[in-house]
């Protein structure tokens, strides 16, 4: 993980990302994105409803596996390097972040 300075801002953080844990991201937000898509024409086309939310469901299931995994690494790399720093707000943005994901 990485701290930019923005001049007159608060620093950006970015995280720097090994090919592999790239590569696997990038690749279930693309099989997502073809889903979606999935979803457009069988609008387009008009499908059948409870076809329409079976798909829909499929998608919401490959976004969730999408977090999971986004969050798997951010707890093994981030938060354990921002808890050993010291870094006392690292279990509260932790606990917003999952707050989030749990609505």
């Amino acid at each position: 993980m990485q701290e930019m300075e923005n001049p007159g801002c608060l620093p950006v953080r970015k995280k720097i990302r090994n090919d592999d844990e790239r590569h696997d991201l990038m690749n279930r937000l693309k099989r997502i994105e073809g889903q979606v898509r999935g979803l457009q024409r069988m609008l387009d086309e008009n499908a059948y409803c409870p076809e329409i939310l079976t798909q829909a469901s499929a998608v919401n299931s490959a976004l969730n596996s999408f977090c999971k995994a986004l969050l798997a690494g951010h707890l093994r790399t981030c938060v354990s390097e921002d808890i050993r720093s010291g870094r006392e707000d690292a279990v509260d943005e932790l606990m917003d972040i999952l707050q989030k994901l749990m609505k």
